[in-house]
């Protein structure tokens, strides 16, 4: 996997969830914080999202706002409309197929993500990401959101429970790597620097595919192909932390999704993250995490709920 799919992954938990929702003027709702990442994209009609903090942001026909960390906020028919609660809203009422004139209509969403453990790629990313809707800009987002518009269209489908968490997490993949798209080049830093700079990124490939490999920076230097002051220099102020205190990162990273999602062993997680005795990854392991690997794996075990309930 990439390092943008990979922080992604080792940040998702349980199922996402969406519904598609139609409001008549006039309408406000309110979005309670919540341990992970909400979506919004308008498909008719307009309406204005209220962050929890800075000015509301109008949304036109097209537009995704994606809520990277839910500290909870709004989305009206106008900006200072009273809000309610958010489970005020309703399904679209549909006429021959079609949603009735004068109504807005949207897709919204919601991912559960571990806050504790938010890969930098991602803490990066403003509260509000809005992409705006321009004509042969991300075709591939735009093809996402209509796959996902169709499963919503009502009735039972077949293979829908499949199809419907994997189209959402194509999405969440799609909204993240648009927002460092369209970042202008000669504008990027941190996480938006890292992954255009060829070297870096040659860096981050290494350790995000063989997580288990004894890194150092040489090694690392050498993949990059620059010079072991030169290569550290430039990963220390793109990623934003020195070669090996990432590459220790992401094994533990690694180590606490392998706990959380298969039956390995520990001793054979503290092998695939490149630590040759259980011991000496236990101790790794609570350093980082506060707590034992196996007590750890008994804390997150299980927990699979849908988001919001």
């Amino acid at each position: 996997m990439d390092v943008l799919s990979d922080a992604i992954s080792a940040m998702r938990l349980g199922r996402p969830h969406s519904s598609r929702t139609v409001l008549d003027a006039p309408w406000g709702v309110r979005f309670e914080p919540q341990p992970g990442a909400g979506f919004h994209v308008l498909l008719k009609g307009a309406c204005w999202l209220i962050p929890a903090a800075g000015e509301p942001v109008r949304l036109g026909v097209g537009d995704v706002a994606f809520l990277p960390r839910e500290l909870g906020h709004g989305i009206a028919d106008v900006p200072d409309r009273p809000l309610s609660d958010a489970r005020s809203l309703t399904r679209p009422q549909q006429a021959d197929g079609q949603v009735t004139d004068g109504r807005t209509e949207m897709l919204c969403g919601a991912y559960r993500l571990d806050q504790t453990r938010v890969h930098p790629l991602l803490a990066e990313l403003p509260d509000v990401v809005h992409i705006p809707a321009r004509i042969g800009r991300h075709p591939s987002l735009r093809g996402a959101i209509e796959l996902l518009g169709r499963e919503l269209d009502g009735g039972t489908r077949h293979g829908g429970d499949a199809a419907l968490p994997a189209l959402l997490d194509i999405l969440l993949l799609y909204m993240v790597r648009a927002w460092y798209e369209d970042r202008p080049a000669d504008e990027a830093t941190g996480w938006a620097a890292a992954l255009r700079d060829p070297a870096v990124a040659a860096a981050l490939r290494g350790v995000h595919d063989e997580p288990g490999r004894p890194w150092t920076v040489r090694s690392l230097a050498e993949r990059a192909g620059l010079s072991r002051a030169a290569f550290a220099r430039r990963f220390t102020a793109t990623v934003g932390s020195p070669p090996l205190a990432y590459a220790t990162w992401w094994r533990m990273t690694v180590a606490a999704r392998l706990l959380r999602d298969t039956d390995l062993p520990l001793r054979a997680v503290a092998e695939r993250v490149g630590y040759a005795s259980e011991f000496a990854f236990a101790k790794a392991f609570k350093r980082e995490f506060a707590q034992a690997p196996g007590r750890f794996r008994e804390a997150v075990r299980g927990d699979d709920r849908p988001w919001p309930e």
